[in-house]
């Protein structure tokens, strides 16, 4: 419930309060948000699945928004930037559809 009421503030005030990104960090923003949805997808299918718990989820959400951004960072310092930012959501994209089927499976089931 805690993750559900962060997730609603954060949202709210981004709509309010309209931050903005320095632009050396703007190629990170799309991967932190790509790495977002894929730890709120996997927390909502653990939710489904009755194994919610909320130390995991938050700390999937850190380390994946942490660890994508660290991959794209280091693939800019090697040169291959975009590379790894293609590799980067490729990987969390295939993570976050998995997850939608199996919440998809598990609403609709007959």
């Amino acid at each position: 419930m805690i993750a559900v009421i962060g997730l609603v503030l954060g949202v709210l005030a981004g709509l309010f309060i309209e931050p903005t990104v320095p632009a050396n960090l703007q190629p990170y923003l799309p991967i932190a948000v790509v790495a977002a949805l894929d730890a709120l997808f996997g927390g909502l299918r653990a939710y489904l699945d009755g194994i919610f718990d909320e130390r995991v989820f938050l700390t999937s959400f850190l380390s994946n928004v942490v660890v994508a951004a660290l991959i794209v960072f280091l693939g800019d310092q090697l040169g291959v930037g975009s590379q790894m930012t293609t590799a980067v959501i490729v990987v969390l994209g295939i993570r976050i559809f998995s997850n939608a089927a199996s919440i998809r499976r598990h609403l609709f089931k007959a």
